[in-house]
């Protein structure tokens, strides 16, 4: 089982100093990668709990996100050339860039000068985005009931662009004629491609068979819903007849994660079990779960507030010397 850092730079205050030690100890520990977190906005709604959706358009979830809407965060897909530069060999994505905020064939072009700022180590995320007052923000309100659309076309844009010396497009959110796009990805044929799906499994489990991506992303699943997307996806893949093995994708999940002194309830409440929040006993007992189930990379989500940066970073440590050994 590989371990992932999920760069908490959407927070109240997030420093670049604290940026710094999280990703150092990511890679003093071996971590397989970092990702970060891309949220344009917070709309002053949300405050109140009066967004329009729920949290990731998730019924278990309150209209409101968990940072305030005067919250100094940070974008993070800037982040990403930034942290190839100061680390060396962990892996690297934004999880998930929402694609209907950008041009498919402007992000595909810088994605490959990523990989190539990083010498080959970006991982690429995609996915729809879920709140509509954050795609008025980006100007791509005119998206949002197509951006499964957007998602799709994005992803055939990235695949041609990267796969051909020259490539033409012609879809409804890119349209272009034989063009060349600089540099390609170091890594060959692409970089890994993921793709999150909160909501449906059938319909993430489409996408992935029938692009060929690498893995998936979820949000705060259960060992059970784990097993659940697992599933969707093999099924998907034996009815395409694709030559992909579930076994070689990545399943992997952004989760919360804090090591605590005191039992956490761990009373099954879908989405809201705190999973890897929870004493070391606990989380090594959840970890072994979720090997079973078939997760190979937890997403560790450190808390929005309230833990300085280096328990963060201790309790990186006690995951990964003391409890990921305990289950093989």
């Amino acid at each position: 089982m590989k371990l992932a850092l999920y760069m908490p730079n959407f927070r109240d205050k997030i420093t670049v100093d604290e940026i710094d030690s999280l990703a150092a100890a990511a890679e003093e520990l071996d971590f397989d990668s970092i990702w970060t977190l891309d949220r344009i906005v917070v709309p002053e709604v949300s405050d109140k709990g009066q967004l329009e959706k729920s949290f990731g358009a998730m019924a278990e979830f309150p209209k409101q996100l968990p940072v305030s809407a005067r919250g100094e965060y940070l974008q993070g897909p800037p982040l990403i050339p930034y942290l190839a530069a100061i680390t060396k060999k962990v892996r690297l994505g934004v999880s998930i860039m929402v694609t209907p905020f950008r041009a498919p064939a402007i992000m595909a072009a810088e994605v490959a000068t990523w990989d190539h700022l990083s010498r080959g180590r970006i991982n690429v995320g995609v996915g729809t985005g879920w709140m509509p007052e954050e795609f008025q923000a980006a100007g791509a309100a005119h998206i949002f009931k197509k951006r499964n659309k957007h998602v799709r076309e994005t992803i055939e844009v990235m695949q041609g662009i990267w796969g051909n010396e020259l490539f033409a497009y012609e879809g409804e959110f890119a349209s272009f004629q034989k063009c060349g796009f600089g540099a390609k990805p170091v890594q060959k044929p692409r970089p890994p491609m993921y793709f999150s799906g909160l909501v449906n499994p059938e319909t993430s489990a489409k996408r992935i068979a029938k692009y060929a991506l690498d893995g998936w992303i979820g949000i705060m699943d259960t060992p059970e819903a784990i097993a659940m997307w697992r599933r969707s996806i093999k099924e998907e893949l034996e009815k395409i007849g694709s030559a992909q093995s579930i076994d070689t994708l990545e399943i992997s999940s952004m989760m919360p994660f804090e090591i605590t002194k005191e039992k956490t309830d761990q009373t099954p409440n879908g989405k809201l079990t705190p999973t890897m929040v929870g004493t070391a006993e606990q989380i090594t007992d959840n970890l072994a779960r979720y090997k079973e189930a078939g997760m190979t990379m937890p997403m560790l989500w450190p808390p929005f507030s309230g833990t300085p940066t280096q328990k963060t970073i201790d309790d990186m440590r006690e995951l990964k010397e003391d409890i990921l050994p305990k289950i093989g």
